[in-house]
């Protein structure tokens, strides 16, 4: 099982605007999520060590996040 509950994927579909959502495509969302979390963190690294950083900042991710998600 991957790091994200259950649970918060149940009430993430829900809030997209699902009425009911299955326990497989919850946990189907955790691990798609997760895969594309860990893409966004490994980019986030790069620009941090590229900056002389160890620290990963908020701006990191979120220039990760559009590099990553605009591909």
């Amino acid at each position: 099982m991957g790091e994200l509950a259950i649970a918060a994927m149940h009430r993430i579909c829900k809030k997209a605007g699902a009425e009911r959502v299955s326990e497989a495509a919850a946990i189907q969302l955790a691990k798609v999520l997760e895969e594309i979390g860990i893409k966004i963190c490994k980019e986030a690294i790069d620009f941090a060590m590229h900056a002389g950083r160890k620290t990963v900042k908020a701006e990191d991710i979120e220039i990760a996040a559009k590099k990553v998600l605009s591909r």
